[in-house]
């Protein structure tokens, strides 16, 4: 890897982040800095996570950044559930997303397990 912007992870999150801001446009105009706003930072922090926490060059502070952004993806779920629950959204709007979403908390996961077995001294089989 010669960048995060090599790492898949950050890719999707990336997709992510441009998909959450299309939905935000679907929002009542009197949500634009409300939930609005909410869910664009919150999906913008997942992708700058990631290449924050990459840019550190340090293992501990990597993962920290990872676990970072795997909080700012719950909490992006959770903006566009309760834009469907409040009827802000419709459901079939927001399953892409959520789809997209979980398909990014897994790889990130993983991605942290990795870099701790790494740190501690454990290879995958």
């Amino acid at each position: 890897m010669n960048s995060y912007r090599d790492l898949k992870v950050w890719q999707r999150a990336m997709d992510l982040a441009v998909e959450s801001y299309e939905l935000s446009r679907d929002l009542p105009a009197n949500e634009t800095y409300g939930l609005g706003s909410q869910i664009k930072r919150a999906a913008v922090s997942v992708p700058a996570n990631i290449a924050e926490g990459y840019g550190r060059h340090s293992t501990g502070a990597y993962v920290q950044h990872l676990k970072i952004a795997q909080g700012s993806l719950n909490e992006l779920e959770t903006h566009l559930l309760l834009s469907v629950r409040l009827a802000l959204m419709l459901e079939r709007r927001v399953v892409k997303s959520i789809s997209l979403s979980d398909e990014v908390g897994k790889m990130l996961w993983s991605l942290i397990r990795s870099l701790q077995d790494e740190r501690n001294g454990r290879t995958s089989e």
